[in-house]
């Protein structure tokens, strides 16, 4: 009954528009009802898109710890609640338990209230305080995601999972009694962590942050936001009549923004300090503590950063909104509108459906959105899946909650959220897509990984990694110096894997994209597969590298510098065009080196290849992946400094 009137609200707004499917040549009459949207490339910023679930089901795993960090997935019992833990922030009176490392915990708290019906496409609102006292024991729901050995849903991969009331957060601190919780001068610096999973896979129920809590003194918290289409879509039906915040489409940014509100008004109760927040994330929670430090929403909420293999934003308006033949991406809004149409049974093709959209009231279309079930508005979504993740406009520079001008300029100008940061990438970054790539890899009796050519495969990895590097580390810094900022740039380097079951786990991953989160944490049991990966041969020095790393992030919290305060016999750190090689003392320790790259710098070096220069296939390959991560150089550039001529990505 419910899709039924959904369909008959926008019945009357399209009734006399012309149908374009009985058209001579008309996609609907020789194909019946053909995709809404151009096919994705072949070659996408992670890699090969679905073919990854052809790997190996170990290799799968140990790819699914390294990209989130994940805990163990067998069902336990909740904990039981802790007095010591009571607490009365101003969101209500809340009990939370004693967990890892003797750390208090508080799980699942709500910081703003469902994003459900009128407020789906809508910018968060505060959620009400509770009456009683909170048993704060499990975690929140999911948001709304296709399931991926990526993303921490322990079911089939693309299985739709997760509920739209999930804007939650957990809290860690060390354990104080209620009447020692510390006060006033006392109160620890607060560190805000965003997790990774390209915007549209994850959870932060799989960060561990007990030990960072206790060994560092600070008090973790750690959030879900919207992911996906429901985190960042932008469409003009949605935008009429709406405040300019619930116009922008950044409803993820903006849940990321609503957090640190609820983080201002209530982290003094658990002894946290509201006037000393880091926000820190990595890979697409990176993206997004780069988003935060951009918007001038977010102002004044925050007072330090850390970036782990993030990037600036990218996606502009006319991306998100327009169909692809007026510079709209394959997934932008209108195209998706188009698809739901379709499957709404509201035109019989793309061509109508295209049609019909400019006819409709806003007011109807923005109905028709919010009405729909989660699986039917995720449905067209699934032909942009890649291991798990959405390919889709995210992140968007709208003019209000992000400044339209390119981030780098904005970045140049100082008109950003000044405050001391770290950025920074891995040696390897690329290694783990390409562990799972086909054209990288195989699989010995389809379980066990195999390199097909190491040498390309570490050209390839390297280049890739550069150009990270360079995309989303050492040009921002540049230009956040330019704009009167205090950066500071890491690489990190570890990669003591060991070899089992004649894979070479050092050479196969390396120092791989969200290696370095373990070490951030100081948390390496992730699960019987993964305590593999960190062997008792790598564990002297692995604990050496963890312990330097909390020390720079949270001497970072505390003073706004990541040396000299917690750890004086840490090599000093400068914020400068130097940066710190995070490596343990087996592959050469901490260290500083001035190997600054610029995108351009990255395309001319694939040029120069040796190994790539006499074979033009693996040249374009290594060229159209590098590519696909490049925030500024764009493809003729990118062609005309490595001197190739490549086709078009299909």
């Amino acid at each position: 009954m419910q899709a039924v009137e959904r369909q008959e609200a926008l019945l009357p707004a399209m009734a006399d528009l012309p149908s374009a499917c009985t058209h001579p040549g008309s996609a609907c009459r020789r194909h019946g009802l053909p995709a809404m949207a151009s096919s994705l490339p072949a070659r996408t910023p992670y890699g090969t898109g679905t073919t990854h679930s052809a790997a190996g089901p170990w290799l799968l795993l140990l790819a699914t710890g390294l990209a989130l960090f994940a805990c163990a997935k067998a069902p336990v019992p909740l904990p039981v609640a802790d007095p010591a833990t009571r607490r009365s922030p101003v969101a209500g009176d809340v009990v939370g338990f004693t967990g890892a490392y003797g750390a208090h915990v508080w799980r699942g708290l709500p910081y703003a209230e469902p994003p459900v019906g009128d407020l789906r496409f809508a910018a968060p609102r505060p959620a009400a305080p509770w009456s009683g006292t909170r048993e704060a024991l499990a975690f929140g729901a999911l948001c709304p995601q296709f399931a991926s050995r990526f993303g921490g849903a322990d079911v089939k991969p693309g299985t739709l999972v997760g509920a739209e009331d999930c804007l939650t957060l957990n809290v860690f601190t060390p354990p104080f009694e209620p009447a020692a919780v510390p006060s006033g001068d006392a109160r620890l610096p607060v560190m805000v962590w965003i997790h990774g999973g390209g915007n549209s896979i994850g959870t932060a129920s799989t960060y561990e942050a007990g030990n960072l809590a206790q060994r560092e003194n600070v008090v973790v918290v750690t959030i879900n936001s919207r992911l996906g289409p429901l985190g960042w879509v932008r469409n003009p039906a949605l935008a009429a009549g709406a405040d300019p915040l619930s116009a922008s489409g950044n409803y993820g940014t903006l849940d990321n923004i609503e957090a640190l509100r609820w983080v201002k008004r209530n982290i003094a109760a658990f002894g946290g300090d509201p006037g000393k927040v880091t926000i820190f994330g990595e890979s697409a929670g990176g993206a997004n503590v780069y988003a935060l430090l951009l918007s001038p929403v977010a102002t004044g909420l925050f007072h330090r950063a850390i970036v782990e293999s993030g990037g600036l934003p990218r996606s502009t308006v006319a991306e998100a909104e327009n169909f692809q033949a007026d510079g709209g991406d394959p997934a932008s809004s209108s195209e998706i509108l188009a698809r739901l149409l379709v499957n709404a049974g509201q035109a019989r093709c793309a061509s109508e459906a295209r049609t019909r959209i400019g006819g409709l009231e806003p007011a109807a279309t923005a109905r028709f959105l919010r009405g729909l079930p989660l699986e039917e508005f995720f449905a067209p979504y699934r032909k942009f899946l890649g291991t798990g993740m959405i390919r889709l406009p995210r992140v968007i520079r709208d003019g209000t909650v992000l400044p339209a001008a390119p981030p780098l300029e904005v970045l140049a100008t100082g008109s950003w959220n000044r405050v001391p940061t770290i950025v920074g990438t891995n040696h390897d970054e690329p290694k783990l897509f390409m562990a799972l790539d086909p054209r990288f890899t195989w699989q010995l009796l389809w379980v066990l990984p195999r390199i097909r050519d190491l040498a390309f495969y570490n050209t390839a990895a390297r280049h890739w990694s550069d150009l990270w590097k360079a995309s989303g580390a050492d040009e921002p810094a540049q230009a956040m110096r330019l704009g009167g900022g205090e950066v500071w740039v890491y690489r990190f380097d570890w990669d003591d894997e060991p070899s089992l079951l004649g894979t070479d786990f050092a050479a196969l991953l390396g120092a791989a994209h969200a290696l370095e989160i373990p070490f951030v944490f100081g948390h390496f049991a992730l699960n019987p597969q993964l305590d593999r990966l960190f062997d008792a041969a790598s564990a002297p020095g692995r604990q050496t590298l963890s312990r330097a790393m909390m020390s720079y992030w949270g001497a970072l919290a505390r003073s706004g510098r990541p040396s000299g305060v917690a750890d004086p016999e840490l090599p000093a750190w400068p914020a400068g065009p130097e940066f710190m090689v995070l490596d343990a003392p087996e592959g050469g320790g901490l260290r500083l080196s001035d190997a600054v790259l610029r995108e351009e710098d990255v395309f001319r070096a694939i040029g120069q290849d040796p190994l790539l220069r006499g074979d033009p296939a693996k040249l374009c390959l290594v060229l159209e992946d590098v590519l696909a991560r490049a925030a500024r150089v764009s493809a003729s550039e990118a062609h005309q400094l490595a001197g190739a001529t490549c086709p078009p990505a299909e």
